[in-house]
């Protein structure tokens, strides 16, 4: 991602401003103290998404046959990813590897499925218990609260679940591709969730610039995702490469 940022001088001093400024409205103008109520709902919502996402990847007992069949978790192994291993158990699972491939090959097959597990269950279950108007209050009074959800609109922006289900038709065996389809309904639920949260229709509608280049990014993406599930096993790391530009994410 480096040479995103600074890969230009134009785009180098554009960076360090945004960086810079953010530093200094940090410190000159630092955010208000979360109220105890703020606290709570964070630690509940915490507590149900790991509930959910740990009943996904570790308690699934087909969840990492899947993960390898649809993702280029092995191919990933042959990239130059950061000065370790992928893995720090070369024969061990989904424990054992690092967050970068971890989360990197669930981004080649736009799914993202690390940055958004557990997070519609989460919030919804604290809408069902009436914290409808505090989480409103902590999207408008914490900018932490704030800068989650719009990470997390962002991420939704990413995602295509089609793209992901071509995947799923090229590389799984027929009778794990209902976890697929699981988690699919899961991504479609979790973006309704947080329209609903948000009273809005579209997702990133307060980021229209950052939607648009998203928007742009994709179609040019699209066509390097369906050559990639259809000649995998020929292990095309141009094509990895490639989605991530496009993406701009690797971990």
């Amino acid at each position: 991602m480096i040479r995103f940022k600074f890969g230009f001088p134009q785009v180098a001093v554009q960076s360090l401003m945004l960086y810079a400024s953010a530093t200094l409205e940090a410190t000159l103008l630092p955010p208000p103290v979360p109220k105890q109520e703020w606290r709570d709902v964070m630690d509940q919502l915490s507590a149900d998404s790991v509930k959910v996402y740990r009943g996904i990847v570790r308690e699934e007992p087909d969840f990492v046959p899947y993960f390898r069949a649809v993702t280029p978790e092995m191919e990933l192994g042959k990239l130059p990813l950061g000065s370790r291993p992928a893995k720090r158990k070369p024969n061990g699972g989904v424990e054992s590897l690092r967050a970068i491939p971890w989360i990197f090959a669930w981004t080649q097959i736009r799914l993202m499925l690390p940055t958004w597990l557990g997070c519609g269950e989460a919030l919804e279950n604290a809408v069902k218990h009436g914290k409808r108007d505090t989480l409103e209050e902590m999207m408008t009074d914490w900018p932490f609260f704030k800068a989650r959800l719009e990470m997390l609109e962002m991420v939704f922006m990413k995602t295509d679940a089609q793209l992901a289900k071509y995947y799923e038709e090229q590389l799984v065996p027929q009778n794990l591709r209902y976890l697929g389809e699981r988690l699919r309904l899961m991504l479609s639920s979790a973006v309704e969730v947080l329209l609903d949260l948000k009273e809005g229709d579209e997702l990133m509608s307060s980021h229209p610039q950052n939607k648009e280049a998203i928007g742009l990014r994709n179609p040019y993406t699209d066509p390097l995702n369906f050559l990639q599930a259809e000649l995998l096993q020929r292990a095309l790391m141009i094509t990895i490469a490639g989605i991530a530009a496009g993406m701009r994410n690797t971990g």
